[in-house]
């Protein structure tokens, strides 16, 4: 009997994560063969849902996989809200070796034990996010007081921004590309890459390379399904899901050096924060990374060295 396996996402074919599905389902289907017959829904938001949409879909095995950023489950799972806070990690490979590591091993078994739906395959690149407004070049602290801005939905997220001194708007992502486009929020903050494949370089003007959050989008895996599969295959989605990782943000590195070009050839100005300014930025939001000591304790910051 063929097993079929539907991965959806929220993103046209093109985009990093859309073809890190590919890979899975590629190495799926040549390890596999006829007994696997692989699907693709690569954009819900096609079909009217919303990107949050994802997350249940999965969970009720309408979808047998699908990605998302974690912010979307920290109501569900509150540990999730540490991987959101603002300047968490020191770069690029900090963040990933934290996220492939004791970080990363924490929050899947986290999301697992709080919704037994899930099994987790591992974390998409989301990648470091910036800022973007339609108004005027953000180099300091100053320059975002005031400005609306649009945000993923979590309480980090907005706390972070309120902390900035920015007005923050929490809304899913088709409801906040509207409210873009439309000129009803100022700014936004999205890796440059999203920015350029939902069209907000086209109202923005101004692109300031804060860095404030790195974001990992997690493969949830519907639990039944995956465990009435035969071994072999349980075996071969995890092991073609490790594969798919590495080619993604691969792929995301090299998406955010296309879409800088195409800010700057669509006449955006990108602006570094001069180390100063973003000192500023980093002080800012200390006291949410004092909360979380608080909440979480030390040994949660222990998991990301």
């Amino acid at each position: 009997m063929t097993i079929q396996i539907r991965m959806g996402g929220y993103g046209p074919p093109s985009t990093t994560c859309s073809r890190g599905l590919k890979v899975m389902g590629d190495r799926l289907e040549s390890d596999f063969g006829k007994d696997v017959e692989v699907k693709y829904v690569w954009n819900v938001m096609d079909l009217g849902y919303q990107g949050g949409d994802l997350l249940w879909m999965a969970e009720h095995g309408i979808l047998t996989l699908s990605y998302q950023s974690t912010s979307y489950l920290a109501d569900r799972v509150p540990e999730l809200e540490f991987a959101d806070l603002p300047f968490l990690f020191d770069d690029l490979a900090h963040a990933r070796a934290a996220m492939d590591g004791k970080l990363g091993g924490y929050l899947s078994r986290k999301i697992e034990e709080r919704i037994p739906g899930y099994r987790v395959l591992g974390f998409f690149e989301n990648g470091y996010r910036h800022v973007s407004n339609r108004l005027h070049p953000v180099r300091t602290l100053a320059d975002l007081k005031g400005l609306r801005t649009r945000l993923m939905p979590g309480k980090t997220h907005n706390q972070s921004f309120a902390l900035l001194g920015a007005v923050p708007f929490s809304l899913d992502l088709k409801p906040g590309l509207e409210a873009i486009v439309a000129g009803k929020v100022d700014a936004q903050e999205n890796p440059l890459a999203n920015t350029v494949d939902y069209g907000a370089h086209k109202v923005h003007q101004y692109h300031t390379l804060t860095g404030h959050s790195y974001l990992s989008r997690g493969i949830y895996l519907n639990r039944a399904q995956f465990e009435s599969w035969p071994k072999a295959l349980q075996e071969g989605i995890q092991s073609a899901a490790r594969e798919a990782i590495l080619v993604q943000r691969e792929l995301a590195l090299a998406e955010e050096k296309v879409a800088r070009k195409a800010i700057e050839e669509a006449g955006g100005e990108v602006i570094e924060l001069a180390p100063e300014n973003r000192t500023a930025f980093v002080n800012a939001v200390r006291p949410l990374h004092a909360e979380a000591r608080r909440r979480f304790g030390e040994e949660m910051f222990a998991l990301l060295r």
